[in-house]
């Protein structure tokens, strides 16, 4: 291959809002302050952006905070007119508006795009529990009966159907452990090397310490996956500057560059259809495909943990281990922290660091590549591996440094 679009972008610039388990605040703000400080940090400001870009947008209602706001807002709010709107749920999930940018600057259609991702989940939740409960007090009390009371089934769940996201993955990491012989014991360290990274992150949502046996005492959701197998909802925004590869000269900040994307979904859309355990497989060879870097090229890595053995999956997808082996690949933590061969979700991934869906694993990654991830620095860091998604909306990314 001789040409790709990606060597005709940069990513010139990141954002983040603050990040909280229930701050409060509107999208629309958070998402203000991001982009803001993206544009800031890219040398730019909003009269030169020429397109927004986000996931999934406007009217996409997946749960309450889930959506961010939608992109008409955004471009009101900032007083600008861009040339291109983009917004999408199908596609490679949350890295699809980072492949649209990098596609739309790489056409010639514009030269700045800013990729938003921004979710209210904790709060939203919040307020939708507490509606609940008053509304459910309220009926209670009119007809005089004791709290709790009643209540129908919420429906059918079959292991070939839908269901709860717990339940479809906790199936995956059950056939994982009856097929290659994978522990709790060591999918706990996906867990347990997010919360020791996330203690070294002043925005992460939970940086007490955990144990082991804190993790093996903790409430069941989906047997074999506990509380801390799941992802923590929070608010916050994460914002990315994609720009011509001509501006990286003009960056205030060392650009970062995308090396291969990988966007193939899997060969059927549900898990009951086919064979492979690897939603990202096709996404990852892909990936490999358009770049002669290798697995052992990469320093550090953000890999999807909506739930843990999600994670797992995308080690062995992407080649860092062989399939069946991310067990003894994980055992013990140390390949996977920092200091290891392959430092994981160095900022606390979504575990521990709090569900920005994505986005928030570009924004690390960067920071890691610029050398300013601070206490959690990997030295020397040249090349990431970014990973989003599961079945059937899947993407992953490789950046790297000049």
């Amino acid at each position: 291959m001789t040409r790709k679009f990606e060597d005709d972008v940069v990513i010139s610039g990141i954002g983040q809002s603050d990040v909280g388990r229930r701050l409060g605040r509107s999208a629309l703000a958070l998402t203000l302050d991001a982009v803001t400080a993206a544009l800031a940090d890219a040398g730019l400001s909003a009269d030169d952006v020429g397109a927004l870009a986000t996931y999934p947008g406007g009217g996409t209602a997946i749960g309450p905070g889930f959506a961010g706001p939608p992109l008409a807002d955004v471009y009101d709010a900032l007083g600008i007119e861009p040339d291109l709107l983009m917004g999408g749920f199908e596609g490679p999930a949350q890295l699809g508006p980072v492949l649209n940018a990098a596609l739309a600057i790489s056409a010639g259609l514009v030269r700045h795009v800013v990729v938003y991702r921004t979710v209210t989940e904790g709060t939203a939740r919040a307020r939708a529990a507490a509606a609940r409960s008053g509304a459910s007090g309220a009926r209670s009390g009119a007809a005089g009966a004791a709290p709790g009371g009643g209540g129908a089934a919420s429906g059918w769940i079959t292991a070939l159907g839908d269901g709860p996201a717990p339940l479809r993955y906790a199936l995956l990491a059950r056939r994982h452990f009856h097929e290659h012989g994978t522990t709790r014991e060591q999918l706990a360290q996906i867990a347990l090397t997010a919360r020791r990274h996330a203690a070294l992150n002043p925005k992460a949502v939970y940086r007490e310490p955990l144990t082991a046996d804190d993790y093996l005492a903790a409430r069941m959701i989906a047997e074999p996956l506990c509380l801390y197998d799941c992802d923590v909802h929070c608010d916050g925004a994460t914002a990315v500057v994609l720009s011509a590869a001509a501006y990286a000269s003009d960056t205030p900040r060392p650009p970062v560059r995308i090396e291969a994307v990988g966007a193939a979904p899997p060969s059927r859309p549900e898990y009951a259809q086919h064979a492979a355990l690897h939603p990202g497989q096709r996404a990852a060879d892909q990936m490999w495909s358009r770049t002669d870097l290798r697995p052992g090229d990469v320093d550090v890595a953000g890999l999807y943990d909506g739930f843990s053995i999600l994670t797992l999956l995308w080690l062995e997808a992407l080649g860092f281990c062989g399939v069946g082996e991310g067990g003894a690949f994980v055992e013990g933590g140390h390949r996977i922290g920092l200091g290891g061969e392959l430092p994981l979700n160095t900022q606390g991934g979504q575990l521990s660091g709090g569900r920005l869906h994505g986005l928030g694993f570009v924004h690390e990654m960067c920071l890691q590549l610029r050398g300013e991830a601070g206490d959690r620095q990997v030295p020397g860091a040249r090349v990431a591996a970014v990973s989003v998604g599961a079945l059937p909306y899947v993407g992953c990314l490789l950046l790297r440094t000049d």
